[in-house]
């Protein structure tokens, strides 16, 4: 698992780093500096004529020992000083000091010059405060300019911990960021303004957390290593029983591209509870499924209990609608089952009704909303919970001890009282109908075959992602579809399942 930190977190790193190992500050700056001036040159930018933006703190420091750096390599560097009228940090004093001595050009305003480069080290990881006044006029000139921008440890003027505009943020082509990625790089809009993310060490590293443990973390290829393992001597009973309740009438897509997700993911068997209407489409597109049915009259409720009692993971929700009927399976499912659950689509609509429901005692359950869903659950609006999409998921595992799977660009995965994941992989491409579908049904498919749901949401999630970035490779961003997604499974757990299985 890859650690994504918060401020909080990462401040506390970089002081033990400091007070506990003695590593000086100086040392960690020069590190700092020496990586960012690495990734400029790597990155290949016209370098002619470069200004280096610092602000009074620590990151105005590590600017002021970038910008010493380059003119020492004959670069022509300008630094200018943010807000020279307030008082520097103690890093940054001495490395004013330091560059002054040294003869380099430091100015104290905006001025308009062809700079072929920007370094943006006006704020760091720790801006609280919405920027104002003359910082944000000098961050609109940055703006502005036709120059390519490199920013130091975050773009100025995003939040650290969730990804806000602070009133006004510096776009940039690269960020240079040290030991580990932060929240506010990968959540969105703060990802906008961050442009290529390179992580740096520069000494911060596990044994800076002094024993703690980050709360933030995003899935990696090599924690597939985490799946089960297939054996050779095996049979479909081994992988699982999935019961999939999807599709009310004339809505078989939903079902169709879960179970075949299901199925893709490894599951040794699937059986569908669905409307009699879809019996033809389901059979015919995936006729590996088991198939039962129910008719108009919907009162197959001792069959639905009996598919319960069977199944080894009960997904419910992909396109089951709204009605009395779909009202009953839902109460049914949280009441007969004693395996995990996925609640999904229609099934978050109908909890939203009463999501009291989900305060009795339950087994493990994963809910997988999108942002309209869970605005629905939590009965406030789609942009509150866009902007907080952490703390939202979080405050919702917590209440109700299920496993939340907020769909977004930024997938979050909160486990009650445990690790929150975001996920870093997927694509706009996936942005279709049906997508979540297949998410529902991998996730099902994942937990039949013996993944601890706490393991599956994330882990799934991830998979889902990659299925699309390989699709997308093949079939472009605008023509992804829901069914192209479902295929892509198969690929990843090809590719990077059995890959990891042989390392």
């Amino acid at each position: 698992m890859e650690y994504l930190v918060n401020s909080r977190e990462m401040k506390n790193c970089d002081r033990n780093t400091i007070e506990e190992f003695g590593v000086p500050s100086e040392v960690l700056m020069e590190r700092a500096a020496l990586s960012v001036v690495s990734c400029i040159k790597e990155g290949r930018y016209p370098m002619d004529r470069i200004l280096v933006v610092c602000g009074n703190g620590n990151n105005g420091g590590d600017g002021v020992a970038v910008a010493r750096l380059l003119a020492l390599e004959g670069y022509d560097v300008t630094i200018l000083l943010a807000d020279s009228a307030k008082k520097f940090s103690d890093g940054m004093k001495r490395q004013t000091d330091i560059a002054k001595k040294y003869g380099l050009n430091i100015i104290e305003e905006w001025q308009d010059k062809d700079y072929t480069l920007i370094v943006d080290a006006i704020f760091g990881i720790g801006l609280s405060r919405a920027i104002e006044g003359k910082l944000a006029i000098l961050m609109e000139h940055i703006n502005a300019s036709k120059s390519n921008v490199v920013s130091i440890d975050i773009a100025s003027g995003i939040s650290t911990d969730s990804g806000q505009v602070m009133g006004i943020a510096v776009k940039a082509d690269m960020t240079v960021t040290f030991a580990y990625k932060k929240l506010g790089q990968i959540l969105y809009p703060g990802a906008d303004y961050t442009g290529i993310l390179k992580v740096c060490d520069i000494g911060i590293e596990a044994h800076s957390w002094l024993g703690k443990k980050p709360s933030y973390y995003a899935v990696q290829k090599k924690d597939l290593d985490f799946l089960p393992k297939r054996e050779n001597r095996s049979h479909k009973g081994s992988y699982g029983k999935v019961l999939l309740i999807a599709g009310s009438s004339n809505m078989a897509g939903a079902a169709i591209l879960a179970a075949k997700a299901a199925y893709a993911s490894g599951a040794g068997l699937v059986r569908v509870f669905t409307a009699e209407e879809n019996r033809t489409a389901i059979l015919s597109n995936v006729p590996e499924a088991i198939l039962i049915a129910y008719g108009a009259k919907k009162t197959e409720k001792a069959e639905l209990t009996a598919a319960i009692q069977w199944a080894d993971v009960v997904a419910i929700g992909p396109g089951i609608g709204t009605d009395a009927w779909a009202g009953e399976m839902v109460k049914t499912v949280l009441n007969v089952s004693s395996v995990p659950v996925i609640m999904d689509a229609d099934a978050l609509n109908i909890l939203a009704m009463d999501s009291n429901q989900l305060l009795r005692p339950h087994t493990e359950l994963i809910v997988t909303p999108h942002l309209g869903e869970m605005a629905s659950l939590r009965e406030v609006p789609v942009s509150y919970i866009k902007d907080n999409l952490i703390s939202e998921a979080e405050e919702f595992a917590r209440t109700y001890n299920v496993i939340c799977v907020l769909k977004d660009a930024r997938t979050i995965c909160s486990i009650p009282y445990g690790k929150t994941y975001v996920n870093l992989s997927g694509n706009h491409g996936m942005a279709t109908a049906g997508s979540g579908d297949v998410l529902c049904g991998l996730l099902a498919g994942l937990v039949a075959q013996g993944t601890s749901p706490e393991l599956a949401a994330p882990l799934g999630v991830y998979i889902h992602g990659r299925s699309g970035d390989m699709m997308a490779e093949e079939v472009g961003y605008h023509g992804l579809m829901a069914s192209d997604i479902a295929a892509g499974i198969k690929k990843v757990m090809k590719i990077e399942g059995e890959e990891s299985e042989n390392l």
